[in-house]
């Protein structure tokens, strides 16, 4: 609303200044022409008559002449019409400031002396104390049949603007303002409104977000910048509810984790020192709490590498290596486990050999991951592939292949989130925390790579990964 009226006054300005500009070189035109016509009629009427003396002319046709000056100075609402003689007396005056005008004042001599020499003169003040105001005057000669001077007109003024247009053009002006500013006012009010109520509610979402409530969602009117806010407050608060959620099931993962192990090793060495399990038996069930102890150094060392890997610690050396050769040996390490689920293995590789530039720990346990994944889900007798593929953009495609479970979709945009485990039940998972590929994807996109899963729901999954080519 401020700007708007501070523009209105801005044009008011510079209309005011246009208009009097205007205003003031009109007015000099139109007094300068009235002069000039009360002058020609005044002399016309002097020349025609037999008097010696322009008073005594105008006093024989007192009536016609106060006519013909009150037509003249009727041009403008403020203009004033003199009639002197050569000494400065003034002999007739009509118009709007008459009454004004000083009772037995005499126009300075100075001043007659250079209109009797012939000059059209322009000029404002009281004109030598005979206005009570200042006036604007221009003073036009009377000459007689000789040629000589024998009289002055005088056409004066209180202003020099035309102020019945001005009066007018501002009234117009300042109309259209609170018009304006009213139908501004109303569209103001509701645009605020339209504005407010949204940001209303994205406020009060906030406030509960902070309670710990990511159920509340922001309604979403509109799909303008407040909307797409709006919605991009909804998509927060669903992936905050989401990493509530995984993290609640990451710590039900680990709780269990970590009771299930812990309470067998527990069980199995009080049994062997309190004698209830025979010494025949010993060697069996200390394998069982060497396999349990693996398994919680497994989960240590994913939740050690997680916090390294978001405090920043984890530093990668890049360095080439083949590739093709590391996954020939991820497959070979897992040769016991392929031949107890009778899978059948293909290596699909072009090149016997391919050198990618990258940090080779970090890729052998990302390879290792998902290769383990692939055993873990494939089906029994199902087939297990490791490709390995020169790309056109100097990338080495490497892909982990297997039937099975796969995926669901309703899955899959969340495999590589923290804490998350598809297999909520683990009946198949029973080893994994759900840190994995979420370490995987963070080492990937350190590279600079992508990694993604492709899957058909109860038929097989392919996890791919970019590398660059040295």
């Amino acid at each position: 609303m401020l700007i708007i009226l501070s523009g209105f006054l801005v044009i008011i300005l510079i209309v005011s200044a246009i208009i009097g500009n205007y205003s003031i070189d009109a007015k000099t035109e139109i007094m300068e022409n009235s002069a000039r016509t009360a002058g020609a009629y005044v002399e016309g009427l002097f020349n025609t008559s037999s008097f010696d003396g322009i008073e005594d002319v105008v006093n024989a046709s007192v009536d016609d002449v106060e006519e013909m000056l009150e037509n003249i100075a009727g041009y403008s609402d403020d203009m004033t019409v003199l009639v002197s003689d050569n000494s400065g007396k003034i002999v007739l005056a009509v118009g709007s400031g008459k009454e004004n005008i000083l009772g037995g004042a005499n126009i300075p001599k100075a001043f007659m002396d250079n209109v009797n020499n012939g000059e059209e003169i322009s000029r404002d003040g009281v004109l030598g104390g005979i206005f009570l105001t200042e006036q604007y005057v221009h003073a036009v000669p009377v000459y007689n049949k000789d040629g000589a001077v024998c009289g002055t007109v005088f056409v004066c003024a209180e202003s020099l603007m035309l102020s019945k247009l001005m009066e007018d053009i501002i009234k117009a002006i300042i109309l259209a303002i609170l018009w304006v500013l009213l139908a501004a006012l109303i569209a103001v009010y509701f645009i605020t409104e339209r504005i407010t109520r949204p940001l209303k509610d994205i406020s009060n979402a906030a406030k509960e977000f902070a309670k710990g409530r990511f159920d509340v969602r922001v309604p979403v009117r509109t799909n303008d910048e407040i909307g797409r806010l709006a919605g991009a407050m909804n998509n927060m608060a669903e992936s905050l509810d989401n990493y509530d959620t995984m993290r609640n099931t990451f710590m039900s993962n680990v709780s269990h984790d970590l009771r299930s192990p812990m309470t067998s090793i527990s069980g199995f060495v009080d049994g062997i020192l309190d004698g209830v399990i025979p010494p025949e038996k010993h060697e069996y069930y200390l394998r069982i709490v060497s396999t349990e102890v693996k398994r919680l150094s497994r989960l240590v060392a994913s939740l050690l590498d997680l916090s390294r890997i978001q405090a920043g610690d984890r530093k990668f050396t890049m360095a080439p290596f083949d590739i093709t050769e590391m996954c020939r040996e991820i497959l070979i390490s897992f040769e016991q486990k392929i031949n107890e689920k009778r899978l059948e293995v293909e290596f699909d590789c072009a090149d016997s050999s391919l050198i990618v530039v990258a940090d080779r720990d970090a890729i052998y346990q990302i390879a290792y991951n998902l290769c383990d994944n692939a055993v873990k889900f494939a089906s029994e007798g199902g087939v297990l592939r490791i490709g390995v593929k020169r790309l056109k953009n100097r990338k080495a495609l490497v892909s982990v292949y297997n039937d099975g479970q796969g995926i669901s979709p309703a899955d899959i945009p969340y495999v590589f989130e923290r804490f998350y485990k598809s297999d909520k039940s683990r009946g198949l998972n029973k080893n994994g925390a759900g840190l994995g590929l979420f370490i995987s994807k963070t080492i990937i996109e350190a590279h600079g790579e992508e990694i993604w899963v492709e899957s058909n729901y109860e038929k097989d999954c392919c996890f791919s990964f970019t590398l660059p080519i040295e």
